[in-house]
């Protein structure tokens, strides 16, 4: 592996590696890497300002319903007095204070806390209240990116002279958002978009954290290694092997042992851990894939009301082709056992649409193979892709 495959490998960090030795063996590959200092940049250093909503769904519903506020509020699947099927979306703080977080099982969430106020997913509402917080924030920033339904990044190297402009700017962003939305936000500050992200996240809720280039390394030392980005429960469990628990601990170690740990991925890490981040604020209009899942009350077999579900999720679907004014070619099926055996199955149309019945009719053919008396279902799903504008795009009517 030459120096154009690393670089082809990572986001934008790898421009800081040079490999000064690499070699492989049959049983191991060591890369000796050194990490020069980051020259000076031409003109302003970079100013990053990473902006997250505290939780978002839960804030809304919130602001929807002023007699939840100071009460435990969860979003998610109905629980059904703990018997329900489905997540946990999301969660305000006092909820979290019993032990409940995104992603548990909704039942879970009811034995934790009973007498929390459960609220169904409004995308439809949060999405509408997204698209007025990214208008105001991309005005701030000759450079916006938006992040998920409730995270941007600013790039405002350009406006702005200083850290201490930077913090007047992140005070009036949410001073803004609170007074035309009612809803709180944290802010990072920082040299580039990785320390922008953790600082969002130092000080939740309403929280405002600026790292200054010269802070980096003593601001993330202390930090546990699952605050990088892309670090994971497996990667972390794998890294408290090897004795690595800090930022700091990762930023000290070997990166050639990283590399031959982790291979590309050890020299991301490393770099990461130094606080080096080379990746720009862009806008990411592209949209990858649209779906929708739906898990069932009771696992089933009944291919009748499978089909009807999947016809009801096709079309919640194409509600959201419409609105984008997309175009699609591919429809994908997902189907979960009651087992949690999981499933999905694409099929690449030969021409591009956005009609409702070309998606309807490919998931039921697509859903054939795994319509099976013996098996219950406990999940199905509906994705389509590969897009293109519908402006640009002859549809099929």
């Amino acid at each position: 592996m030459n120096r154009e495959s690393l670089a082809k490998l990572n986001i934008g960090l790898i421009t800081h590696v040079y490999c000064d030795k690499f070699k492989s063996t049959k049983t191991s590959v060591y890369l000796e890497i050194t990490v020069r200092k980051r020259k000076v940049m031409r003109g302003k250093k970079r100013i990053i300002i990473h902006i997250d909503m505290d939780h978002f769904f839960t804030a809304v519903e919130e602001r929807q319903h002023p007699e939840f506020k100071g009460k435990p509020v969860v979003v998610g699947a109905d629980p059904k007095e703990g018997k329900g099927r489905g997540v946990v979306s999301t969660c305000n703080y006092k909820a979290r204070k019993f032990g409940i977080r995104s992603g548990i099982p909704i039942s879970r969430a009811w034995k934790l806390c009973p007498e929390a106020i459960y609220q169904p997913v409004d995308y439809e509402l949060y999405r509408k209240v997204s698209d007025r917080i990214m208008r105001i924030l991309r005005k701030y920033a000759e450079k916006f990116e938006r992040w998920g339904i409730d995270e941007a990044f600013l790039d405002i190297t350009s406006r702005l002279n200083d850290y201490n402009e930077a913090e007047a700017l992140a005070r009036q962003i949410k001073k803004e958002i609170f007074k035309k939305e009612e809803l709180m936000c944290s802010i990072g500050v920082g040299p580039n978009k990785l320390i922008a992200k953790i600082a969002s996240d130092f000080q939740k809720p309403d929280g405002l954290t600026i790292v200054e280039e010269k802070g980096v390394q003593r601001f993330l030392a202390p930090l546990p290694v699952r605050r990088l980005l892309w670090v994971g429960r497996k990667t972390e469990q794998k890294l408290k092997k090897m004795g690595i628990k800090t930022i700091g601990d990762l930023a000290s170690y070997d990166p050639a042992v990283l590399t031959e740990t982790f291979g590309v991925m050890g020299i991301q890490l490393h770099l990461m851990a130094h606080g080096i981040d080379r990746s720009e604020v862009e806008e990411r209009r592209e949209v990858k894939s649209i779906s929708r899942d739906l898990t069932f009350e009771e696992d089933t077999a009944d291919s009748e009301f499978i089909l009807n579900t999947l016809d009801k999720l096709s079309n919640e679907v194409h509600k959201d082709v419409a609105d984008q004014k997309l175009c699609f070619k591919t429809v994908t099926v997902k189907v979960r056992y009651e087992n949690f055996e999981t499933h999905t199955h694409g099929k690449t149309l030969p021409f591009t649409t956005n009609r409702l019945r070309d998606i309807q009719k490919t998931v039921r053919e697509l859903m054939q193979d795994y319509l099976r008396s013996e098996r219950k279902i406990r999940l199905v799903g509906v994705r389509v892709s590969k897009f293109v504008s519908g402006k640009k795009q002859k549809t099929l009517i």
